[in-house]
């Protein structure tokens, strides 16, 4: 049976990133991303709830997280979320969670910047052979100039639809 691991987070950086650079030439990024969620309760009341997401990037990512991302920007996040064992300063074992990232975009380009989304992903391990689509069938035409190759774009992610629940008391199941 197939498995999935798999993370989706929107949210705002709640400092800049920790870059760390490790012997043997690895970089990783360590940052928090909260997100928000915003309700309105039984009793009418509107609710903010936060959660808090420890989030790390490996590599060319750490870079691109060093020198773009700063506190409070909005980013997009896709990653697997890891457990991690440890022990404290009493002896205590402890665990906590970790989304590795393997996507990263920054949601709203610099100020004043008029960039668009830019999205970083990192090089995938394995990936599954991809197939190749039929050709459609071509008419002869007369040859037209070529021009000349088109600049690499960013790979773009569609761009995330934020979730708001309006739905009232009546759905709830208890």
């Amino acid at each position: 049976m197939a498995s999935l691991n798999k993370m989706t987070i929107i949210g705002n950086l709640g400092a800049d990133p920790e870059v760390r650079y490790l012997d043997g030439g690895a970089v990783v990024a360590q940052f928090n991303v909260a997100t928000t969620e915003k309700y309105t309760n039984r009793n009418g009341e509107k609710v903010e709830q936060t959660e808090w997401f420890r989030v790390e990037l490996w590599n060319e990512q750490a870079k691109v997280a060093e020198k773009y991302l700063k506190k409070g920007n909005p980013v997009y996040i896709e990653g697997r979320l890891r457990t991690e064992v440890w022990t404290d300063k009493e002896g205590k074992e402890r665990t906590s969670l970790r989304v590795r990232a393997n996507t990263m975009q920054l949601l709203g380009g610099p100020a004043g910047s008029g960039q668009d989304d830019v999205a970083y992903e990192a090089p995938r391990q394995q990936q599954a052979p991809q197939q190749a689509a039929p050709a459609p069938a071509r008419q002869q035409a007369a040859p037209q100039p070529q021009a000349a190759p088109a600049r690499p774009q960013p790979q773009r992610q569609p761009a995330p639809v934020p979730f708001e629940s309006n739905s009232g008391d009546d759905d709830l199941p208890f």
